[in-house]
């Protein structure tokens, strides 16, 4: 693995003169969400690399809408989403996401590879896989931190790093 291969971190508070020298572990279970969009696969990719870098297992996650949800719910989900709606409703939309993204984290060097669709909201969905895989890092995309629908509906990257209890990459996914 290329990078980094030891930590230093100050004994005392504010930078103090002495340091401890820590070895950097790798990251043994990655989970990474993905909407189907280029952006998230991009992170998709970014995710395989590093969890194939670090001999570690990528869990690649897609959240979804049950078809059968409150019509109001979806239907404002679709007013707001336009184009992009398709990605978030039903699982087979879903189940057909994290098979092209599971394709491109190989591609990117990912060895072992595990993917699910999991029912509810992006942020919640992506929290539950962490915890259920007992994941120690998360990666997502930078889409929607500063965009409109971001505002509106909540940006998955700002919530996901505020509410994790595990370290957050935010892959720059956006031109």
């Amino acid at each position: 693995m290329s990078g980094p291969r030891a930590v230093v971190t100050p004994d005392t508070p504010h930078g103090g003169s002495s340091a401890t020298v820590r070895p950097v572990t790798a990251y043994r279970t990655v989970v990474v969400g993905t909407d189907g969009s280029e952006s998230s696969l991009r992170a998709v990719a970014r995710a395989g690399a590093l969890a194939g870098a670090c001999g570690g297992t990528l869990v690649i996650a897609c959240a979804y809408l049950p078809t059968d949800a409150d019509d109001r719910d979806v239907q404002r989900t679709a007013d707001v989403l336009k184009d992009e709606a398709y990605q978030v409703m039903g699982s087979s939309p879903a189940e057909e996401t994290v098979r092209t993204a599971h394709e491109r984290a190989l591609a990117a060097g990912a060895g072992q590879v595990r993917t699910v669709a999991v029912v509810g909201s992006p942020v919640e969905a992506l929290l539950d896989v962490v915890r259920r895989e007992q994941a120690d890092l998360l990666v997502v995309g930078n889409r929607g931190l500063n965009g409109i629908k971001g505002r509106l509906l909540g940006s998955v990257p700002a919530d996901a790093t505020r509410r994790s209890s595990v370290d957050v990459l935010i892959v720059h996914t956006t031109d």
